[in-house]
């Protein structure tokens, strides 16, 4: 199977709600979606996180990418801050600090690299279903 993949720009005012649409727009042209709800909720959750994070601590545009690749959906989101997130332990009551955490959870693998004009925080989601020949 060759790779799919989406990609689209989310700007700081508005664009955490608009990414979450977007992205359960595209994960909806896969069959193993229908069947992994749970699965389709922790990306939709985790690219949340990650495009709000974006936006708050890096002041930047997030540009998101999907890439299915027949075992892994990657989710990449590149902000134009070089300075690697790190997880946090956030008091109680306080309102942040925990999306690496909750990325961290949800997701199979995270991985942050810095690059030349910033950083990208991709995360790999294996949904089971994916192994089977019918999964898309």
């Amino acid at each position: 199977m060759k790779a799919k993949g989406w990609a689209h720009s989310f700007p700081v005012s508005g664009g955490v709600h608009a990414g979450r649409r977007w992205t359960r727009r595209q994960l909806e042209s896969f069959p193993w979606t229908a069947d992994e709800p749970e699965t389709v909720d922790a990306v939709v959750l985790a690219v949340s996180e990650l495009l709000t994070n974006a936006h708050i601590h890096a002041h930047s545009d997030a540009h998101l990418i999907l890439t299915w690749d027949g075992d892994c959906l990657h989710v990449s989101v590149h902000d134009e801050d070089p300075t690697l997130p790190r997880q946090r332990s956030p008091q109680a009551g306080e309102t942040s600090g925990r999306g690496v955490g909750i990325v961290r959870m949800l997701a199979d693998t995270l991985d942050m690299r810095c690059q030349r004009h910033g950083k990208t925080v991709s995360a790999c989601f294996r949904p089971a279903r994916a192994g089977r020949p019918d999964a898309g």
